[in-house]
């Protein structure tokens, strides 16, 4: 074989390696252009939550007309489209991906409820959630842990609920199993530290300091009644309710329970007290005050 032939092989050679490697190329280019290579440049991948795992969570949630859902990491918009269809509620989903956006707004059309859901290209991070009584999310442990400071902050009573990864040491307050875990947290009101109220309570005025301590929705509490220190009994706050017991000593010929319940606003506190039980006890109002964090 003359040198001459044996250069136009190699170039041959060459050539067709070089169509292989571009060929290889043009096709890594292309699939990572796709949706199933577009996610990993997110925190959590979209995996489509079966519609029977969906409604549960709903139902969980207690979702009903007068809700607002959001949904963070909203994938293909299957949780605020069920809420609105199924459920009556309003909702918006929050996601990253564009072409996700778009299938959702077409499953949106498809379903007829355009109307009551609308899809947001935005960062779950910095997204607004003040507006939702309702958070579905279907994240990882480590994007939960970093959202647990933003759903705590939500107004008291607001539900969140999460498919198969729970919020560590913030004790769900239920939990369900339809193929996968759920779980359901109330977000609950403050009301760790001293708050002192003035009881008109016949036949004398009581003088009431509780201290409450708080571990999210897990509360004990000490007090004292015009001075004298006394328990607090099964202090409960489920958003912003709280409820507990007192055991009234005032009177030492006449001891009864005082069943507190009351509504949470801020440092303020307002609602009904009873002394003892049956169906002659009179409720009358309370009001406390914190004074000191």
């Amino acid at each position: 074989m003359t040198n001459d032939l044996r250069e136009r092989g190699r170039a041959t050679i060459a050539y067709r390696c070089a169509r292989v490697l571009a060929a290889v190329f043009f096709l890594v280019a292309e699939a990572c252009a796709g949706p199933a290579f577009a996610q990993p440049r997110f925190d959590v991948p979209f995996v489509p939550t079966p519609m029977v795992v969906v409604d549960e969570m709903l139902r969980l949630a207690n979702v009903g007309p007068d809700d607002f859902v959001m949904d963070l990491g909203s994938g293909d918009g299957r949780v605020v489209i069920a809420a609105a269809k199924k459920f009556g509620a309003r909702g918006v989903g929050v996601e990253l991906d564009e072409h996700l956006l778009m299938q959702s707004e077409v499953r949106a059309q498809k379903a007829g409820v355009e109307g009551r859901v609308k899809f947001i290209e935005q960062d779950l991070f910095k997204v607004d959630l003040s507006p939702a009584t309702v958070i579905t999310m279907y994240l990882f442990p480590g994007v939960n842990r970093r959202l647990r400071p933003r759903l705590l902050a939500l107004k008291p009573g607001t539900r969140i609920v999460s498919h198969d990864f729970d919020l560590e040491d913030w004790r769900p307050d239920r939990t369900s199993t339809i193929r996968k875990d759920l779980f359901l947290w109330i977000v609950p009101a403050r009301v760790a530290g001293r708050w002192q109220m003035q009881l008109a309570l016949p036949p004398i005025e009581r003088l009431i300091e509780i201290e409450f301590t708080q571990h999210y929705q897990e509360i004990t509490g000490s007090a004292r009644l015009n001075g004298v220190p006394t328990r607090v009994w099964e202090a409960k706050i489920r958003g912003a309710q709280l409820s507990f017991i007192l055991v009234d000593t005032t009177d030492r010929d006449d001891e009864a329970s005082l069943y507190f319940e009351g509504q949470v606003a801020g440092d303020t506190i307002e609602g009904k007290v009873a002394r003892g039980v049956g169906t002659a006890r009179a409720a009358v109002e309370w009001r406390a005050v914190r004074v000191a964090p």
